[in-house]
Order: structure tokens, then C-alpha cells, then sequence
């Protein structure tokens, strides 16, 4: 398999929660080059050398990075996009820009090259019992009994072959009713939302933080002939814009939620005043060493929680409000 490998470049402030977003996203190796260490070292009046390399030397002055490595694959570009959000949510989060730049850059590839040859990656697949999910430049045959789902994700997150959105989705068929009102938080490609609409929703209404995004699951929509009556998306943050809370409102059946987790947690106090009493909340996209943290935080707002699902060390989960 080969490599893709990603520069972060922070602050050392920063790399706590640099890091701490990148294993939320699953991505648990990674190397940090940080001249403060190299400033400590050389400041160690116990340590004992006599000689030290030019390009070690180097890092007395380097910018603070953070360098992990991705798989050239589907799944290597949908952890892209979600580093890519994450930094954008950092940023925000960043108001006296303590943790540094906060942008990226890939050392071995031109991510333009990537992203367009990222079609050899993404190849029809089967999730629950009655989705096909493909692109729309794959066929698929003409007696398939299953409801296809067209997505062309382009630059946002979700194709189907993540474990987070399989399992998501696995749990979306499972518990919706026809005729339902979805909410989906972080659409990404809108692959959550347009999958509801396919397996009987009335309408779905769908956020993210990232415009680009939202501009996409909107053409997904159109693509599988979801009409814009029926499919609302909005662009911005639920934690912290209350305009935006009164805009989406409430009396959702069933809302979706596949974000990394401590978006989760963090907005585990909005998800009781979006669903009515009764309706289901769905989260997906924790790694299996938060289950626990995220599920506990979920349940002490008040949530029934009623099962749990792995696949790969990542976790999904349904609860009834």
C-alpha cells in the first residue's frame, strides 16, 4: 500500500489538541517535531555530548508539525477531508491563535492529483439490507433489487466504505419509519441524509460546518431525485450559533450524527431540543477507546441508550430521547 504523508503545522500550545482531534479521528500514529523540546534539550545542563548534526540543529528554529501518514485509498481521502474540517474547527475554536497556523500540507503527492484519481478507489458496495451505494459513474445492474443511493462525494466526507457511515447508516435502516423528519449534523456529502430519504423519510433537514459541504449534499440530493422541498441543508455551527438552533428547530423523529467525538460530546446538549420525545438520536465516528466517554456524556442528557454496534475498532450507536 502506499503512503501518503500529511505536515500539520501548529504550535507547541497546539499540539495537545491537534493531536487529541487526530485520535478522535482514529489516526493513532503520528511524529511531532517541536523546537521547544529541541530548546529544553539544549538547555539540559546534565546532558552529555559533544557533538551535534547540522540538521538537528535545524529544529532550534523549525515551525511546530505534526506529521501523520494516510493510506493512498478511499478511506486515506475521507481521513483528509476530516483532518481538513477539524483543522477548520480548531481555527474557530482558536480565537487568541495560540495553537499556531493550523494548516497542512502533503509532502509525496499533489493532493490535486489525488483528488482526481480518487474514482479507482470508490467501487459500489452493499450496506444493510436494502442500500447499494455507488457513484454515478458506475452501473449497476439492471434487475438490482436494492435502492441505489448515487453519491459523488468530490471534497467532502462520505462515500459509504468508512466503517462510521456503514454503521450509521446500518442503524438509520433499522430504526427509521416511513414517513420520518431527519435531522442530519455534519452531512459531509450528505450520504446520511439522502440514504434516509431513499428508505422512506419525508424530508430531511442537513448541517455542516463547512460550505463546501453543504453545497455538495445538496447536489447529491438532486442527483437521486430528492427535490429541494424535501432536502434543506444549512451551513454552520449548532454549538454556537442559537439563530441557527431556532432556523433547523425541532420535532425531528430521528436525528443522525457522524462526527469525530468530541464534536459529539460537544454538542450532546442540542440534541434533546431538535427530537421529539420519543425519537431517536444515532451517532457514529467514535473510536472504540471513547465509546465509553461519549456514550456516558449522551446518556447523562437524558438519552435511553438502546445498542451498539462495531466494526474495526469504531463505534455507532442508537438512543431513544
Amino acid at each position: 500500500m502506499n503512503w501518503i504523508e500529511l505536515d500539520i503545522f501548529t504550535s507547541t500550545e497546539g499540539i495537545e489538541p491537534v493531536t487529541g482531534s487526530l485520535l478522535g479521528m482514529g489516526i493513532n500514529g503520528f511524529v511531532i517535531k517541536d523546537a521547544k523540546d529541541f530548546e529544553d534539550f539544549l538547555n539540559d545542563k546534565d546532558a552529555n555530548w559533544d557533538y551535534i548534526d547540522d540538521d538537528l540543529m535545524g529544529l532550534k528554529n523549525c515551525e511546530t508539525t505534526v506529521t501523520v501518514y494516510l493510506p493512498e485509498n478511499a478511506q486515506g481521502l475521507e481521513n483528509l477531508e476530516a483532518v481538513k474540517l477539524e483543522l477548520k474547527a480548531l481555527k474557530e475554536r482558536d480565537v487568541n491563535s495560540a495553537f499556531g497556523r493550523l494548516e497542512y500540507r502533503l509532502n509525496n503527492v499533489r493532493e490535486e492529483d489525488w483528488a482526481n484519481n480518487w474514482k479507482k478507489y470508490f467501487k459500489p458496495i452493499c450496506v444493510g439490507e436494502k442500500l447499494l451505494i455507488k457513484p454515478s459513474w458506475e452501473k449497476a445492474d439492471e434487475n438490482e433489487k436494492r435502492r441505489i443511493l448515487e453519491i459523488d462525494p468530490a471534497s467532502s466526507f462520505g462515500t459509504g466504505q468508512h466503517n462510521t457511515t456503514q454503521l450509521c447508516l446500518e442503524l438509520v435502516e433499522k430504526n427509521l419509519s416511513e414517513g420520518d423528519r431527519i435531522l442530519d449534523l455534519g452531512c459531509g456529502s450528505g450520504i446520511l441524509s439522502i440514504g434516509a430519504v431513499l428508505l422512506g423519510a419525508e424530508s430531511v433537514c442537513a448541517v455542516d460546518i463547512d460550505e463546501n459541504s453543504v453545497k455538495i449534499a445538496g447536489e447529491n440530493a438532486l442527483k437521486n431525485h430528492i427535490s429541494g422541498g424535501r432536502y434543506t441543508a444549512y451551513c454552520g455551527n449548532v454549538i454556537e450559533d442559537a439563530e441557527l438552533r431556532d432556523r433547523i428547530g425541532g420535532g425531528y423523529d430521528l436525528l443522525c450524527a457522524n462526527i469525530v467525538a468530541d464534536v459529539l460530546i460537544g454538542m450532546s446538549g442540542c440534541f434533546g431540543e431538535f427530537l421529539r420525545d420519543g425519537g431517536t438520536l444515532i451517532v457514529s465516528g467514535i473510536i472504540d477507546s471513547r465509546k465509553d466517554e461519549v456514550l456516558d456524556v449522551i446518556k447523562a442528557h437524558g438519552f435511553v441508550l438502546n445498542e451498539i454496534r462495531e466494526k474495526e475498532d469504531w463505534v455507532a450507536a442508537s438512543f431513544t430521547k
